[in-house]
């Protein structure tokens, strides 16, 4: 089994950012955090993978987000072009994890059976569960299952040989999280299943959920699908740009890699 390279592509940034807003029960005198936004490329020897799409200038505008650069000139920035890439893993429907998938015309898309059901059914008539998605990307999603481009799975399952996408739930009915076999052993992509190192480290859970239970448990599987405590990658958080070594001299502080030992 070869082992694959990670990269997280910062493309975004959200500050400053209440507690309130990372953690159930916050105290409000309590310091928030930042949020980061990333999207991932699974790199092979033959094949690349890349994980969710992030979103674009109209909707960084619309949601007072700080746009960086647009997720496909982060991906181009280590020599992937979004526009040749051939499978792309959503891990959940969210605006910010589904809002380029245009920008990938030769891709199929990864998603678990949940996931369309939530966003296209019942829980969409409440507006706490649709705050966070955009009705044109799930539109345009269902619009890939008829030209079939959308490869549906149930729960855990092997992509190929050392990539595996494992359900969890919580965050979303049908959120996913990714395992990835590399040289430093099996790390885990845990997407929004954990926001923050925080929301795993310290067992408090992210304040937009569908499963508090689910979302609990699932910090519990994160834990035991990665090697260590060091192998947890966290969806949004800025200690992951400062604890992993850049790939390359000129992109300090825009893509690391996440395959390699952290700094510390």
């Amino acid at each position: 089994m070869q082992p694959y390279k990670i990269y997280a592509v910062k493309y975004a940034h959200h500050a400053p950012r209440p507690a309130s807003l990372n953690f159930i029960g916050a105290d409000p005198h309590e310091e928030g955090s930042p949020l980061d936004f990333f999207v991932w490329a699974v790199v092979g020897s033959d094949r690349t993978w890349v994980v969710d799409t992030g979103f674009n200038a109209e909707t960084a505008r619309r949601r007072e987000r700080q746009i960086i650069r647009s997720p496909a000139a982060g991906l181009k920035a280590i020599g992937i072009d979004a526009a040749k890439v051939s499978d792309v893993i959503i891990t959940h429907l969210h605006y910010d994890h589904v809002g380029t998938y245009d920008e990938f015309p030769a891709a199929r898309f990864h998603l678990q059976d949940k996931e369309m059901q939530f966003a296209t059914g019942r829980c969409m008539c409440h507006a706490p569960f649709r705050h966070a998605f955009e009705a044109d990307h799930i539109v345009g999603m269902v619009r890939n299952v008829f030209a079939g481009r959308v490869c549906f799975h149930d729960g855990a399952e092997e992509l190929a040989p050392g990539l595996f996408v494992h359900h969890v739930g919580g965050h979303t009915m049908g959120l996913q999280i990714v395992r990835v076999w590399t040289e430093r052993g099996w790390v885990v992509l845990a997407a929004d299943a954990a926001h923050l190192y925080e929301n795993i480290e310290a067992v408090r859970p992210f304040p937009i959920v569908y499963h508090v239970g689910e979302m609990l448990e699932a910090f519990g599987t994160i834990r035991r699908l990665a090697a260590s405590p060091r192998h947890i990658i966290p969806g949004h958080d800025p200690l992951v740009t400062q604890r992993y070594p850049a790939a390359s001299r000129e992109l300090e502080g825009a893509v690391v890699r996440l395959d390699v030992e952290p700094k510390a």
